[in-house]
């Protein structure tokens, strides 16, 4: 019997098709490539996984991903709509933070994700809980238990009155590493709107003065303050590191008409600002 090369051919490219295939398969993408769990909170029906870069909590912005595994089948959930509430107990009161919604991070996976904002750090008798609540095809869960949010080692987060009267909040978010270079910088900017409610702020600027106090308080030249690309966003920048060692990023809050809320200009009598950052490489 002869067999034609065309047929051959054809054979031999359902063949690579197939392999391809399972390959991609094989090799999909890991989902947790990048963060590491750090706690799990346990119901009756569920086990909710805890994700972050850290594979922990600080005080300041953090980044959480979170999967939900079935208890009676070990599988994880991909159509679960989820939300999650923050709260600080203090020795008189109460009090939220800024956070974000939790959104699916692919729609075949099983990943979600969002930011919290922890403006402060626990101590021996005030902490934080997370309650998380989901809908799974229509039932309703939820699932609350303390997190560890121990203070940042670095100046992360700035709480101050602007001279509008409103209360801000500045917080530190990238670059992660920072290296010696320009780097992509941001940051967030929220104002408490009451205990509970901490929206965004929207159209402002935060500029940025990084100074090493320790080589004569110098500065660095390329840097671009930071400013939103849309709105309810975060604000992005440039960050000029020009040597390792310890860096001030000296801060100034500047609204939508330019005025200054909270900072100062340093100069050589001003050798730092009343808000600021800190980072260490």
């Amino acid at each position: 019997m002869k067999i034609s090369i065309k047929y051959i051919v054809a054979i031999f490219a359902m063949a690579l098709t197939f392999v391809s295939c399972s390959n991609d398969d094989e090799t999909a993408v890991n989902e947790l490539e990048g963060i590491t769990k750090f706690k799990e909170i346990t119901n009756d029906t569920h086990t909710i996984e805890l994700y972050s870069h850290m594979g922990s909590l600080e005080q300041g912005y953090n980044e959480i991903s979170l999967r939900i595994k079935e208890n009676a089948t070990n599988n994880y959930i991909k159509n679960a709509e989820v939300s999650w509430a923050p709260l600080m107990h203090m020795t008189m009161m109460t009090h939220s933070c800024p956070y974000s919604a939790v959104e699916k991070v692919t729609e075949n996976g099983t990943l979600y994700k969002g930011y919290i904002m922890f403006q402060m750090a626990q101590n021996e008798t005030e902490y934080w809980d997370l309650k998380i609540d989901y809908t799974i095809n229509g039932v309703d869960y939820t699932v609350t238990d303390v997190i560890d949010v121990p203070a940042s080692a670095k100046r992360k987060v700035n709480t101050f009155t602007g001279s509008d009267g409103v209360k801000y909040l500045l917080a530190y978010i990238e670059p992660h590493h920072p290296k010696v270079a320009v780097n992509d910088m941001k940051v967030g900017v929220w104002k408490m709107q009451n205990m509970m409610t901490f929206p965004v702020v929207d159209g402002y600027t935060v500029k940025i003065d990084p100074r090493m106090p320790s080589m004569g308080n110098h500065t660095s030249p390329n840097n671009v303050h930071a400013t939103q690309t849309l709105a309810g966003g975060l604000y992005d920048g440039k960050l000029s590191l020009t040597m390792t060692g310890y860096w001030k990023i000296n801060l100034q809050l500047a609204n939508a008409e330019g005025t200054i809320l909270k900072g100062e200009e340093i100069t050589e009598t001003v050798i730092a600002s009343s808000i600021f950052f800190e980072i260490e490489f």
